[in-house]
């Protein structure tokens, strides 16, 4: 398929390539929409094995986080950026300020922000040549690292997830498996070891693995075991994807509910056949929406602690809804989740013009 007709399918405003031959960046920003606002999302730095495959991703990504804002309350537009790159060995200032020049020629158009690969002080680095960046550390006057805020959404979900399909008021003995360890993926073991659930774990990363072993006396499971593992709540933090036929038939799980993005391989395939096996799937940009808040209130300049909690914790009763909508319309909670964001982008849409 060709890039257009990507775009097309996908339903994107505008997509951009960015090179720099001094730094040797390679960069892709896509704008979904911004019928609600300036389109904003994280800025992800991943060794994709194609251009092809970063294109695809970046065109995912952004079209998850129009939903994600939307549905979230947010008045911002979706976006998202990957610079192909190893994070581990080809991160350096050049390279991240020669992204953020092409983040300022867009004028506002896309709010960028840390994602899988990057982090705060890569943010710094972008916004020494482009006001249009969130998710910096405090002492450069920002929110910080989002990603406690995505694990709150994320244990929030949880709990609401677990309420509605095993009418349980507690996580006490729930057994949690969680696939991927990094901020978000750890945060999140934290949280769910302190309200007495029990952690199966697993992560490309040894070490990761070993600290959560130690720490939250959780159990290691090779990664892929971890598709298999005896737990009544299946995590997915890591990459996009993970729900497959090939994954989804070997789960024994109840709930689905987890940080990562894009975790269905095909949108409408796979989560038909997660409702077929009774397992209750809760959408990932429903429940992944903390992090988003968290930077949102940041990029607005409104900034407060208690309002973002207040808010990411409000994560509970909109998948509650979402939960109730399924139930009620007999739909997957995916198209009930979707339903969610684009009624009210319809609704706003009616009202607003795009941000340009």
């Amino acid at each position: 398929m060709g890039y257009f007709e990507n775009i097309t399918k996908y339903g994107h405003e505008q997509v951009v390539m960015c090179h720099d031959k001094n730094t040797g960046l390679r960069a892709v920003i896509a704008i979904h929409s911004t019928i609600l606002g300036p389109s904003l999302g994280g800025c992800r730095m991943w060794p994709f094995k194609t251009e092809e495959e970063a294109v695809e991703d970046a065109l995912r990504l952004s079209r998850g986080m129009t939903y994600k804002n939307a549905a979230a309350g947010l008045n911002i537009g979706g976006g998202k950026a990957v610079i192909i790159g190893d994070p581990n060995s080809e991160k350096n200032e050049a390279l991240f300020r020669a992204f953020g020049q092409f983040v300022e020629s867009l004028g506002g158009r896309y709010i960028t922000a840390e994602d899988v690969g990057t982090s705060e002080k890569e943010m710094e680095e972008i916004k020494m040549e482009t006001e249009y960046v969130t998710g910096l550390s405090k002492t450069d006057g920002g929110a910080g690292d989002p990603s406690p805020y995505t694990a709150l959404g994320t244990f929030e979900g949880i709990k609401a997830s677990v309420k509605y399909k095993m009418n349980r008021d507690n996580l006490k003995g729930i057994r949690v498996a969680v696939q991927g360890i990094g901020h978000v993926g750890y945060c999140l073991c934290e949280m769910l070891h302190n309200s007495g659930a029990e952690l199966i774990v697993s992560d490309i990363f040894k070490d990761k693995v070993d600290t959560v072993v130690k720490k939250f006396k959780a159990k290691a499971v090779n990664i892929n075991e971890i598709y298999k593992a005896e737990a009544e709540v299946f995590a997915p933090c890591a990459l996009g994807g993970v729900l497959n036929t090939n994954t989804i038939e070997k789960m024994k799980f109840q709930i689905v509910a987890g940080a990562a993005n894009n975790q269905l391989e095909d949108e409408e395939k796979h989560s038909k056949m997660l409702d077929k096996k009774s397992i209750l799937y809760a959408p990932d940009f429903i429940i992944n929406a903390g992090g988003v808040i968290n930077v949102y209130f940041e990029a607005i300049n409104e900034y407060n602690e208690g309002k973002v909690t207040r808010k990411v914790k409000n994560i509970y009763n909109t998948l509650m809804k979402v939960y109730e909508t399924s139930r009620e319309k007999a739909i997957t909670t995916g198209r009930a989740a979707n339903s969610l964001a684009e009624k009210r982008i319809d609704l706003i849409g009616n009202i607003h013009k795009r941000y340009v």
